[in-house]
């Protein structure tokens, strides 16, 4: 199997010249960046805050959908759903209830899953820390995500709320949800595409969030989740400087 950082499509003319095209391109005319991987392309569509689609080759993924469903009117029906907690920037009822179709799954850790309707825990898978799911052919694992910060241990309590590292065929995705650089995050390996939140008082500064990166070594990242209180906001574009050459980051309309 090709590397994770050398899969790339080539094309050979016939003067026996090889052309070498991006392994991520930006999608035409829309807001979409696109990843080719072994298994065929993925497709991340940006939403708002932790709120992202995408279209993969297992099927459509909604990650945290929160906000007006018009917000998603644009996009693909949702085939999975994954909510790393149950903080309302997360999982919001109303939004699930638009977006989930007859045979929508959702998989949730157990405080989000309690906070859905009786139709939606229905169609929820729950996984905690440590535990797996999977959703035609794809392995999801739940990864801890929780405060370090003595003032924020409340905000999300260790044990509770999930990450997720999804493992598609010779592409692995980090999803942080609500975390700060804690060490299960920076032991992370062969993480082809992160999504790495970074916002005060309720997760982390950019500064550890870059470090987390710097250590675990994704070959992207997207800076998500930034926007705080009371000055708490961090900058992508600061971020992006103190990765440096550790990963490519990719920057993304979260905010519109």
């Amino acid at each position: 199997m090709m590397s994770r950082r050398n899969f790339l499509a080539t094309t050979t003319a016939a003067a026996g010249a090889v052309t070498v095209l991006p392994f991520a391109a930006r999608a035409a005319g829309d807001a979409g960046d696109v990843f080719s991987t072994p298994a065929g392309d993925i497709t991340v569509y940006p939403v708002t805050h932790a709120s992202f689609v995408m279209t993969t080759p297992v099927g459509v993924i909604y990650v945290d959908p929160v906000g007006d469903p018009a917000m998603y009117a644009d996009k693909p029906a949702a085939e999975l759903i994954l909510i790393t907690h149950e903080h309302g920037d997360h999982v919001n009822v109303d939004t699930l209830t638009a977006l989930t179709g007859a045979a929508t799954v959702l998989v949730t850790n157990p405080g989000a899953h309690a906070k859905l309707t009786p139709e939606l825990q229905a169609k929820a898978t729950v996984i905690a820390n440590g535990e797996s799911s999977s959703f035609n052919g794809l392995g999801i694992d739940a990864i801890p995500a929780y405060n370090i910060t003595p003032e924020r241990l409340n905000f999300h309590p260790m044990g509770r709320d999930n990450s997720y590292v999804l493992g598609f065929d010779g592409f692995r995705v980090y999803v942080s949800g609500d975390t700060e650089d804690i060490p299960e995050m920076r032991a992370l390996t062969n993480i082809d595409l992160a999504f790495v939140c970074m916002n005060l008082p309720f997760t982390m500064d950019v500064a550890a969030a870059a470090s987390a990166v710097a250590e675990f070594k994704p070959t992207y990242v997207y800076p998500y989740h930034y926007r705080g209180r009371d000055g708490g906001t961090q900058d992508p574009a600061e971020f992006a400087a103190l990765v440096g050459a550790s990963a490519e980051v990719k920057f993304g309309p979260w905010y519109g």
